[in-house]
C-alpha cells in the first residue's frame, strides 16, 4: 500500500513546512470583485445545483429561487422530490420550464442524491437541501476556486444560520473557534475523520469527476438522512480540499429539520443517529482506503464518535446501538484515538482524557451535564476560546474537533 504523504512514522506529525495538511486556506477573500476574479476565472466550468426535498414545501420555492438567482450564467438546477406528501409537487410544477424536476417514491436522502447526481452534466456539484438557500455569488465563487486549482475535489464555504422566517440567528457554520480542514487531509481523515471540522454537504461544492468512483451512495447505510456524511468524508481521500471565507449559503433551522436540532438540548435519538452514520462511514472509508492503496489504522477511530458512544451508553444503555461497547473499552479506545491526534497539543489531549474519564465514572446527572458541554459548542464559549488557542499552537494544521 502507498504511504500517505507526510506520514513518516507511526504517530508522527507532518514534516516542517510540508505534509498532508499543507494549508490552502482561503482561495478568494471576502468581498472580492466577482466580475473579475470569479466569473472570469471559472467561466469554463459548468455548475449543477441538486436540490433534495421531502415535505419541505413551505421552503422549497425559496431554495429553487436562490439557485435560479445565481450571478453565474448557465447554472443547471435539478430538484428531486423524494415522495413528498405536502404541497411540494404542486410547487415544483410551477418551475418545470426552468429546472429539471425528478419525482420519485420515498427512498431517503441518499436515494434522492443518487437520482439527482445521475442527471448532472457539469463540472461542479452544489448540493442544496430544500429548506436552505444559496447566496447569489455561490456558484461563481466555487467555480473560480475549482478553476484556480485543478487538484481540488471539494470547496467548503461558510453558512449563515437562519430561522424558519429567514431571519439571521447570529450563528454561522463553522463556529468561530474552528477552521475547515484544507489541503491534502488524507492522513487526518483516516486517523480521526469525525474530529475534523468539515462543513456539511450543503456547505460544500464537489468536483463531479471526483465523485464518479464513489457513487452510488450506499442507500442501505443512510436510509433516511446522513448521506452527506458519505460525500464529505469519502471525497477527502480523492484529492485536496479548499475553503472560502465567504458565506455562500443560509442554513435554516425551523424545528422540523431532518437531522439538525433546533435547540442546544440533548436528544439521545439524535446522538444514536450520529453513531450509526459514523459506523457506516467508517466502513466506507476503510473500503475506499484499501481500494486505492492508502495506509490506514485498524480500526479507524474518532474522539467525536467515541464521545457520542460513551454518552449513549451512559445515559440510555438499553437503546445503545453498538453491541459490545463498555465504559472501560470506550475509555481505552479514546486513549488510542488521542494518540493519533497529531493536530492538537498535549494540554488539549489531557482535557480530552479528563472528559472521557469523568463521563465514564461520574453519576448520571453529572454525566448528562458533561455530555451537553461536549455536544454543544455554543454552551462553552469561554472554553472554545481556549480550545482555539490550543489548536493555533501549530498554525500549519487547520483542523479541529467540533
Amino acid at each position: 500500500m502507498a504511504p500517505i504523504p507526510g506520514d513518516t512514522s507511526a504517530g508522527a506529525g507532518p514534516p516542517e513546512g510540508a505534509g498532508p495538511l499543507s494549508t490552502l486556506r482561503f482561495l478568494i477573500e471576502p468581498g472580492a470583485n466577482i466580475a473579475t476574479s470569479a466569473s472570469a476565472v471559472g467561466r469554463d466550468l459548468g455548475v449543477d445545483v441538486v436540490i433534495t426535498n421531502h415535505n419541505y414545501g413551505r421552503f422549497l420555492g425559496a431554495a429553487i429561487d436562490s439557485a435560479l438567482a445565481q450571478t453565474r450564467p448557465g447554472v443547471r438546477v435539478i430538484a428531486v422530490d423524494d415522495g413528498s406528501e405536502d404541497e411540494s409537487r404542486e410547487i415544483l410544477a410551477g418551475y418545470e420550464d426552468r429546472i429539471e424536476v425528478i419525482l420519485k417514491e420515498r427512498g431517503g436522502q441518499a436515494s434522492a442524491l443518487n437520482a439527482g447526481i445521475a442527471r448532472c452534466q457539469g463540472d461542479v456539484l452544489v448540493v442544496l437541501d430544500a429548506d436552505d438557500v444559496l447566496r447569489p455569488r455561490a456558484a461563481d465563487l466555487v467555480a473560480a476556486a475549482f478553476a484556480a486549482d485543478p487538484g481540488l475535489v471539494k470547496v467548503q464555504f461558510r453558512m449563515e444560520v437562519i430561522d424558519a422566517e429567514g431571519r439571521p440567528t447570529g450563528i454561522t457554520k463553522l463556529f468561530e473557534h474552528l477552521h475547515a480542514p484544507t489541503g491534502d487531509v488524507r492522513r487526518a481523515e483516516l486517523a480521526f475523520p469525525f474530529d475534523l471540522a468539515w462543513l456539511p454537504g450543503g456547505g460544500t461544492a464537489f468536483r463531479l469527476s471526483s465523485l464518479r468512483d464513489l457513487l452510488p451512495i450506499p442507500e442501505q447505510d443512510y436510509p433516511r438522512h446522513g448521506a452527506d456524511w458519505y460525500l464529505v468524508h469519502l471525497t477527502a481521500l480523492s484529492g485536496r480540499s479548499g475553503a472560502l471565507d465567504d458565506i455562500c449559503a443560509e442554513y435554516r433551522i425551523h424545528g422540523g429539520n431532518g437531522y439538525e436540532l433546533d435547540q442546544a438540548q440533548l436528544e439521545l435519538g439524535h446522538v444514536r443517529d450520529a453513531i450509526l452514520y459514523a459506523d457506516a462511514t467508517f466502513r466506507s472509508l476503510e473500503r475506499r482506503a484499501d481500494a486505492i492503496g492508502l495506509q490506514r489504522p485498524d480500526p479507524i477511530l474518532s474522539l467525536s464518535d467515541l464521545g457520542n458512544r460513551l454518552i449513549s451508553l451512559r445515559l440510555a444503555p438499553q437503546e445503545h446501538p453498538i453491541a459490545g461497547d463498555t465504559r472501560s473499552g470506550l475509555l481505552f479506545a479514546s486513549v488510542r484515538a488521542m494518540h493519533r491526534r497529531f493536530d492538537v497539543s498535549a494540554p488539549m489531549k489531557a482535557m480530552f482524557l479528563v472528559w472521557f474519564t469523568l463521563e465514564a465514572a461520574l453519576p448520571r446527572p453529572l454525566a448528562l451535564r458533561l455530555a451537553e458541554l461536549f455536544l454543544f459548542p455554543e454552551r462553552r464559549r469561554t472554553l472554545n476560546r481556549l480550545l482555539g488557542r490550543l489548536r493555533r499552537s501549530d498554525a500549519r494544521l487547520r483542523i479541529g474537533l467540533e
